[in-house]
């Protein structure tokens, strides 16, 4: 089928006709083509069937996109003055919805109270990382074009600096809204670390290489020490050297947050990277109370068998260990298909690269899933299916390190139900 198709304003230039093509898998697609002179243009795909009834409905979805097309190139030639007042109406749309942003979000922004620091340009940087997430400088070029704003790049990274003088007063607007979504009543603080890395090779006293999250080990980094309610509500940060060991992070954040609002019963909530010994201890020796993400498998013999004994399924139960601390293990069924999945995934990358004769005696580690591989011989890499097939037992299950006496503190991380 053909129909007449216009470009630019250089007139009729030749027809739009639909085309199949047979492919290699046997299906057909569909294209649309047009003729410029001896020339067949290809205009767009449409798609590909491999029925006749596929075919037929493809093809049908072809006529509109041709109708379509040839109507909005006729608006463009056929009503040139029309079309000015379109573009003009649409960009009056787009600051309609850039004013809308504006509306919601800095009556939002005042009603929190963040306007206590009484600064335009911190206002705009704000709104604008919500609304139009980017750079500094797509952030400069945002407000350029949409807000007429004409901000010197060098200006605001100096804002940036200015803007840590008034990080206490901000943290504490920023808690004391957190606290009226939850009643006056916090009790859980979750505690967790990042890094954040500049494209630069200096180092000062603050940017420092290190372990980078970001696998961008090459470049300086800071550290960043968050604190968050259950909800994921900010409550306090902190920012530290790039090569600061991220354990030694989380009791001084924590100190001077419980210090400064005199939280009484708080229970400090973080992850198995941040468990260590000596930050239980410390923890124990400040009073606070916490539950601390641990590692099944770094347990004593005598516990993991313990937990093997339970054979829990979608359950929690405690146990204790023999200095003191609690021990919560919980299975989950979702997370049991996630770990089998992911063990399979790796047993298979396993499986090619030995096909294709990638490994050898230096991937022997337990790196990963590298961990299944064995020796045989002095030569021959193998996979060790009975180490893959053990860890099957552990599907599912994760554990916890507590020190508590909050009982409401366990319902809120839903573990009122534990043994």
């Amino acid at each position: 089928m053909d129909f007449l198709f216009k470009l630019g304003g250089s007139g009729y230039l030749g027809r739009v006709f639909i085309r199949r093509k047979v492919n290699r898998s046997g299906s057909i697609s569909v294209h649309l083509f047009r003729k410029e002179g001896q020339r067949q243009i290809h205009v767009k795909s449409i798609g590909s069937g491999s029925t006749a009834e596929e075919i037929k409905d493809i093809e049908r979805e072809a006529r509109f996109e041709i109708q379509r097309l040839v109507l909005q190139q006729g608006l463009e030639l056929l009503y040139e003055q029309d079309k000015k007042f379109i573009d003009t109406f649409t960009r009056s749309l787009r600051k309609i919805e850039v004013v809308g942003y504006e509306l919601i979000l800095g009556k939002l922004f005042k009603e929190i109270g963040f306007d206590v620091v009484k600064d335009d340009l911190f206002r705009h940087l704000v709104l604008s990382r919500i609304s139009h997430p980017g750079s500094k400088l797509k952030t400069i070029n945002y407000l350029q074009e949409h807000h007429s704003l004409f901000f010197d790049m060098d200006a605001v990274y100096r804002y940036l600096d200015k803007l840590s003088n008034h990080k206490s007063i901000l943290q504490d607007v920023s808690y004391r809204h957190t606290l009226t979504l939850f009643k006056n009543s916090i009790q859980l603080l979750f505690y967790d670390v990042t890094t954040l890395y500049f494209e630069a090779e200096d180092e000062d006293d603050l940017r420092k290489t290190g372990f980078s999250k970001d696998g961008k080990a090459q470049h300086p980094q800071i550290l960043l020490g968050l604190l968050v309610s259950p909800q994921g509500y900010p409550l306090s940060f902190e920012m530290f050297e790039g090569n600061k060991f991220e354990g030694k992070t989380m009791i001084p954040v924590v100190d001077a947050f419980t210090a400064k609002y005199a939280f009484a019963q708080a229970v400090i909530v973080a992850d198995a990277g941040l468990l260590s010994m000596e930050n239980m201890d410390e923890l124990i020796g400040l009073k606070y109370q916490f539950i601390l993400g641990g590692r099944i498998k770094n347990e004593s013999k005598v516990l993991k068998s313990q937990i093997m004994a339970l054979k829990l399924k979608d359950q929690i139960h405690t146990l204790i260990r023999p200095d003191g601390l609690k021990l919560i293990v919980s299975h989950s069924s979702i997370r049991a298909t996630k770990d089998r999945s992911n063990r399979v995934k790796g047993l298979h990358r396993l499986e090619k690269a030995i096909r294709l004769g990638k490994l050898s005696k230096k991937h022997i580690n337990n790196r990963g899933y590298n961990k299944y591989l064995k020796l045989e011989g002095q030569i021959t890499v193998q996979i060790d299916y009975e180490k893959f097939n053990q860890d099957a037992q552990w599907d599912g299950l994760n554990p916890d390190y507590a020190m508590l006496t909050v009982p409401s503190a366990l319902h809120n991380l839903g573990l009122s139900n534990y043994g």
